[in-house]
This record gives C-alpha cells, structure tokens and sequence, in this order.
C-alpha cells in the first residue's frame, strides 16, 4: 500500500481539458490558452509535454490556462486584460529548475504569496505560503533576514511550502533556503551563482516570476472569481480591492450607543502604525474567519478559518506561543521543541532545557506582548479582543461596523496600559 501511495504522488496524470477555452459574458469574449511545459521527468530522464502535474489530490485532472485575448468590462468596472500574467504565463524558460511537473497547490501557493506580496513595498520581504495560507511573513533590512524572520516565524509549517521574494534572491539567501525543506521559490529572478545553490535540492521548483516588477499595478485590478457549486452552477463575483493605501484610510476606532460616543483614547505609535498597515496587508490572504498578530514586521501567530471569532483569536495565540518555544529550542538546541519533549519523555535528555524553554515562552507570553491584532472582520463580541489583551497585544486593526463595537472600545481603553484600535471600513473575508 505504502509503494501504492509513493507511486501515485510521483505520476504525472493525463488531463481531459480544452486546449482553449471561450467565455462569453454578454457578447464580449474571453480566451483562455491552457499551458503545457516539456520538463524531463524525475525518474526516467523522459522529456514529457504536460501541463499540472494534478489538481489538489493525486487522481484530480487539473489544467492551468492563461488569459491570452479579451478586455472584460462591466458596469464601470474593467477587469484585469489579456498580457497581465503571473502565475500563468510561467513558461519553460522561467522553470530554472523544475524538478517535476508543478501541482496545481504548487502554483496556487505562488499565486497567494503573490497576493500579499504586491502590498509589500516597503523593503526586502518573504512570504512563505503553505495550502494557499501564509505561514510565515516578514520584512528584512536585506533579503536573507527576511527569508530567516518569515521560515522562524513558523519553521514547522514552511517544511514543504512555498517561499516567494520580492527582491532576486543572492547566494546568501539561496545558501539558507537549501537548508531547508521547501517544495517551491519563486522570485522575480536570481544573482548569479544562487540557481547553483538552491540546486542542490533536485526537486525544488525554481521558479521566477515574469512581470513581478510590476506587481504593484495589481494592487487597484480586479480579476473574475468563479466559485463552482455542487450541482455545477457557478457564483461569480469581483476580486475585491483593499482600499487601505496609507496610514490615513485607518481610523480611530469610534461608535455611538444609546446616545452616548465611544472613542479609543490612545492612539497607534509609530511602529504600531507599521504594524497594523503590515498586518492588514498580510490579512488580504488569509482564509477567513480569521485572526493574526504582527509585531516589528513579522508575524507572530496566524490563526485561520474559524467559524467563531474568539476561537481563531485564541488559536493564533495558541500557535505563538507554541511556534515561539519551537524557534527558541531550535536555535538553543538544535531540534524542535516536539522532539525535545519526546526526548525528555523518554529519558534521553534533561527535563531542566523543557522547563527553561516553555519559562521563556510563557515569559514573553509567545511574543505577543507588543504585538498588533488584526482581525478580517468586526468581533460580534468584546471576548475576542479581551482574549489577547491578556496577552500584552498593544493595538488592534478591525473593520469596525458591529453593534457592540462601543464593548470593544470600552475593553481597548479599560486595559492596562491601554490598547489602541483602529477601524478598516471595509471587511477582508477570504474563501
């Protein structure tokens, strides 16, 4: 069974799909070019012309097609045009190491990481995605100290993931990467000698990006998003567009209840101000419900995909603090902080390194204390923000909107020292 299983990841499936499709949305046309790359194959040397290597699962047929011809308008919204392509037009050329046919989780992590990166313009920068979510996001003063903020972020989620830059990645920072496990780096290309290094993991996708010096102009464009239903109907609906540009479209948390205003009394420092743009920029790929803290550039714990709000804001907690012990005890021992309580358990080592790593991380309360809140939507209910101001969060960004926003507020300036918040006025929901 377990060759069986081996076996099936490593085949490459034949697709069923058009060479092109035709979309017509009242009278104006659409064409979609399917892609195929000819990529030797891992095992036999065969040059083999295919497309995805398969969909989500092995045993899914998926195609990927580019927008090759059409200029979508609606309403006064037009759409992004034909000649845009990220992820799409990524040809052979571009796979400066393919490894083996990408999947189709392959390129939709690229295209999320994507999705967050275009926000991120402020320096050198890293998005590490796994299963289309970010586990890990940082700025660096250089690349490599990106790369190394957003893999300890959450080391053990990277394993396997998608590592996007926004700069070409040097041989420093290709010379870290090949010490971990990843399944993709992508980059809008790469300093002479990095190929070489990153090399050394045969079937790494390598992958540069045509069109990433462009990335920004995706900021303010929309795309069609089709959403297929069981019964084969479809949902169609705009991209949505974060209108949050600048420190300015944040606004002081206020609400009026029964007569009587509500304002936060403590206004964002400078570097929460960073904090909360950073965070609300990493939140527009994130899975909803959602819930993620940031501090000085990084994220420190993203919870996901909740159905409740206080839920995923205790998750995120629950996953900085455990991704906090993990890094300290990797970089103090060499080993994650499991396999430390595994030893420990099993006698093999002393039970004296357990407790000094979890009295650090409980210390310094996961490295949440200073940390900003970012929530994709309203809380219904105060519980969710007390949750973290227990935990030393200092500022929190929210749409806003609720009934019982005036709760919030009152929650925010009772804390001690108090927590400053900030309103989107719109909601970042992502499904």
């Amino acid at each position: 069974m377990a060759g069986d299983l081996k076996k099936m990841y490593k085949t490459v499936m034949d697709d069923h799909f058009p060479t092109e499709i035709t979309m017509s949305f009242g009278g104006q046309v659409l064409t979609y070019q399917k892609k195929s790359w000819k990529i030797p194959d891992a095992g036999s040397g065969e040059v083999i012309e295919k497309g995805l290597r398969y969909g989500e699962n092995p045993g899914q047929e998926a195609a990927l097609y580019e927008l090759v011809q059409g200029n979508l308008l609606l309403g006064e919204c037009q759409f992004i045009e034909a000649g845009s392509g990220l992820v799409s037009a990524i040809s052979e050329e571009d796979m400066l190491q393919s490894g083996k046919h990408p999947g189709k989780i392959n390129l939709t992590d690229v295209d999320n990481a994507l999705n967050i990166m275009k926000y991120l313009d402020a320096g050198p920068a890293s998005v590490i995605v796994k299963h289309n979510n970010p586990c890990g996001v940082a700025y660096g003063t250089t690349l490599l100290e990106a790369y190394e903020k957003a893999d300890m972020a959450d080391r053990i989620a990277a394993f396997g993931g998608c590592a996007l830059f926004n700069q070409p990645v040097d041989k420093a920072t290709a010379e870290r990467i090949s010490e971990n496990y990843l399944e993709v780096v992508a980059a809008p290309d790469y300093e002479a000698g990095s190929v070489e290094i990153l090399s050394k993991r045969a079937n790494l996708r390598i992958i540069r990006v045509p069109g990433m010096d462009r990335i920004a102009q995706f900021v303010g464009k929309r795309f069609v998003d089709f959403k297929s239903l069981i019964d084969g109907g479809l949902i169609v609906q705009q991209s949505p567009l974060n209108r949050i540009k600048s420190l300015e479209d944040l606004k002081l948390a206020t609400a009026e209840y029964q007569g009587k205003t509500y304002t936060i009394e403590r206004k964002p420092t400078e570097q929460e101000y960073a904090d909360l743009m950073f965070g609300w920029q990493v939140e527009q790929g994130v899975t909803s419900n959602s819930v993620i803290y940031v501090k000085d550039g990084v994220t420190v714990g993203i919870g996901t995909g909740e159905q409740d709000r206080v839920g995923v804001a205790e998750i995120g907690i629950f996953k900085a603090y455990t991704k906090y012990a993990d890094a300290l005890c990797f970089k103090r021992y060499g080993l994650p902080h499991k396999d430390l309580a595994l030893q420990v358990e099993k006698g093999e080592a002393d039970i004296e390194r357990l407790k000094e790593i979890e009295a650090e991380t409980s210390a310094a309360k996961g490295g949440l204390m200073g940390a900003s809140m970012v929530s994709d939507a309203f809380f219904p209910f105060r519980d969710g923000v007390d949750v973290a101001i227990k935990e030393g969060i200092s500022a929190i960004v929210q749409a806003g909107g609720s009934m019982r926003d005036f709760e919030v507020i009152e929650a925010c300036n009772e804390a001690d020292p108090q927590v400053s918040m900030v309103f989107t006025g719109q909601r970042a929901f992502k499904h």
